[in-house]
């Protein structure tokens, strides 16, 4: 996967902002590189997850990717990986302390995905 430095920026400050609770958002792509974040509409950011109405998503054929940060490790819980399954695409996870080598990406089935970033 292939995201713009700021918006990488933007997400840790994100996670920075709103821990110890999580947040999440969906990332929208252009030409192959993740650009910007729709932060979940109507969501509940809690200490051990996040809720949302599907139903309050946009239809927006860009969006190809999801995010949200952990209170802890970057590593997909149980919770995580039935909701990759169903999103498709990229998913971002910034674990604490939200610094670039603590954040992973994984595939839709959680295998691990390099993420290149670009200035």
């Amino acid at each position: 996967m292939r995201i713009r430095r700021e918006l990488l920026e933007y997400l840790l400050d994100m996670a920075r902002n709103f821990y110890p609770n999580e947040f999440g958002g969906f990332l929208r792509e252009r030409d192959g590189v993740f650009e910007e974040v729709l932060i979940i509409p109507k969501g509940h950011f809690g200490k051990s997850s996040i809720f949302f109405d599907t139903y309050l998503l946009p239809h927006d054929d860009d969006i190809k990717g999801t995010v949200h940060s952990h209170p802890g490790a970057p590593l997909p819980s149980k919770a995580d990986l039935n909701f990759f399954s169903k999103f498709g695409g990229v998913h971002l996870i910034l674990g604490f302390p939200f610094e670039e080598w603590s954040i992973k990406a994984y595939r839709s089935d959680g295998s691990e995905e390099k993420i290149e970033i670009l200035d």
